[in-house]
């Protein structure tokens, strides 16, 4: 299964849509065996790391909420999003002073820096900085 690797957006741009207030994050990245698409394993530590805490384009609140509620909230996920009683136990725990990715075209499944703990509906994917094996995912429609 082939994949490409497209650079076409100049990084300025990037910098310019992730600071407005009607951007959310996200990433279009296909799993894949092989080399994906560095985003797969980069996208949310990037933006944590290279964006919100040493560019300063918005806030490590902002860039959480981009990423988590407001995606959530736009695409009708109402169980998703925000951590509270009834709500879907998926959480990730990082180190706001150390999270960075490190995924490469070269090398894509470089995991990231800083980011301690992954869980999807309240079962462990990365514990302690180790992928678990556990697949609680499912594919949610709106």
């Amino acid at each position: 299964r082939p994949t490409i690797v497209v650079r076409m957006m100049a990084e300025a741009d990037v910098r310019t849509i992730m600071r407005h207030p009607l951007v959310m994050i996200g990433s279009d990245a296909i799993v894949t065996r092989g080399k994906p698409h560095p985003r797969t394993w980069g996208t949310f530590p990037r933006v944590l790391g290279r964006y919100a805490r040493e560019a300063g384009l918005l806030s490590l609140a902002e860039a959480v909420r981009k990423m988590t509620s407001f995606p959530a909230q736009k695409f009708g996920l109402w169980d998703r999003g925000l951590v509270r009683p009834g709500m879907a136990a998926d959480l990730v725990v990082f180190d706001a002073a150390t999270v960075l990715d490190r995924a490469t075209p070269e090398e894509p499944e470089q995991p990231p820096i800083g980011m301690r703990h992954v869980l999807v509906n309240g079962a462990f994917a990365v514990r302690d900085g180790q992928y678990t094996g556990v697949r609680a995912g499912r594919v949610l429609r709106t």
